[in-house]
């Protein structure tokens, strides 16, 4: 398995296709078109950007990631019609006990392995926080993929949350080559001015916190309620002098990308 390369297909919010070790992954799927309202108690979220590529044309998956499954902005109807056709669900404990028999629940730091034609490949919950520390949000979780044989090292698919100790843990337990970052500053009125993803200045941080990873902005297009655009992004890594940190996916397009050994 070639633990050193991603290739990674942006489909729309936090909704891509992981090609790794022989496997292919797919993101917190959201397939709907776009203009849809979805109210869950106090917060209305509308979305504004359909899917590049539709669900048909996905192809086979090996396991679906899904950070959490009570915010539509994560999981849509389209991404929920999906998951029953999924040998393999990943996502929160609580989230399992929702969504049924073939969704496996993971509580931070659990991990599931995946066989591949090569080994097999590990994958890691992470913890989250979807805004600030007092605020409710619903369980959340990220995600390390690494191979079996070096399961210290690998790619972190960081899930709806801000910079807080939790992130800061997964630099210091993990070497990571690519971080999959979960942006736009997330706003909803029912918090008041809080973000519930991170800003553009905490990416900045994560940065600096996993010196040798690239940064793959997601999920910070497609809905209103996201506060901080690519342009917003791409000035705070400019001025942190960062520039070279980041790579942008494209929309409907598959990037590479592979390990950067000499980061620093």
């Amino acid at each position: 398995m070639n633990a050193s390369q991603l290739k990674l297909t942006y489909i729309g919010g936090p909704t891509a296709l992981l090609e790794f070790g022989g496997l292919r992954l797919l993101t917190d799927p959201t397939f709907d078109a776009p203009g849809g309202e979805y109210t869950t108690g106090p917060v209305t979220l509308r979305k504004i950007m359909g899917p590049a590529l539709g669900s048909d044309a996905i192809g086979l998956l090996d396991a679906v990631l899904l950070t959490h499954d009570h915010h539509f902005d994560n999981l849509d109807h389209a991404g929920r019609a999906l998951l029953g056709n999924m040998e393999r669900v990943f996502t929160t404990k609580e989230g399992a006990l929702r969504l049924g028999r073939n969704v496996i629940g993971l509580a931070a730091w659990d991990s599931v392995d995946l066989q591949t034609h090569g080994g097999a490949l590990r994958v890691t919950a992470t913890p989250a926080q979807h805004g600030p520390a007092d605020s409710d949000r619903g369980p959340v979780i990220g995600f390390i993929l690494a191979s079996v044989h070096i399961p210290e090292e690998g790619i972190y698919i960081s899930g709806d949350t801000v910079w807080f100790e939790g992130v800061a843990e997964v630099a210091r337990r993990f070497e990571i080559h690519t971080v999959v970052l979960f942006m736009g500053a997330a706003r909803v009125p029912a918090v008041g001015s809080h973000h519930l993803t991170m800003t553009a200045t905490e990416g900045t941080q994560v940065a600096h916190a996993f010196p040798r990873a690239m940064i793959v902005p997601l999920h910070f297009e497609g809905w209103a309620h996201f506060s901080e655009s690519r342009e917003v992004i791409t000035r705070a890594f400019d001025r942190a002098g960062l520039t070279g940190r980041l790579q942008w996916p494209e929309l409907g397009r598959t990037i590479s990308i592979a390990r950067q050994s000499a980061l620093t």
